[in-house]
């Protein structure tokens, strides 16, 4: 009886000691892959997928109008607290399994897109449109210049 309760310990043990830490799972890189098009602004028909030198006149590819637009509009999330999880949708990390929240970037965006401000006065600042407080010019959309 003793050798069966020592057997069922000693394998509950090892059981127990056996299984795989959460802490040594490797965070992915990036769960978003961004296949961007660069190309020649002479030479429409040079086309990489890196950005680089024109093969005919030494100029530097550029983004496709189409690519920079499309990585202009999309909105990139991040784990607050593993910076290198990154993800074109809102959703959990896989890692801790936070909540993904918007990039810095992106909170500057969502930031000067949503304010108002007076022509005149540049400090009177709004969330919502109406009228500015010092002169009572309608308040206007605030210009994103981010690049």
């Amino acid at each position: 009886m003793k050798t069966l309760i020592l057997f069922i310990a000693f394998f509950s043990t090892l059981g127990t000691y056996a299984q795989k830490s959460k802490n040594n799972v490797v965070p992915p890189k990036s769960t978003v892959k961004f296949q961007s098009s660069y190309s020649c602004p002479m030479h429409t028909e040079v086309v990489s997928n890196e950005p680089g030198k024109c093969t005919k006149c030494n100029m530097d590819l550029v983004l496709n109008k189409k690519e920079e637009m499309k990585k202009n509009t999309m909105k990139i999330y991040e784990c607050p607290m593993h910076q290198d999880v990154i993800s074109n949708e809102s959703g959990k990390c896989p890692v801790c399994n936070r909540s993904l929240v918007l990039s810095k970037k992106e909170q500057m965006k969502m930031d000067v897109v949503n304010k108002y401000t007076c022509a005149m006065h540049g400090d009177v600042i709004s969330g919502v449109p109406g009228k500015c407080a010092k002169c009572g010019m309608p308040l206007t959309k605030a210009k994103a210049s981010l690049n």
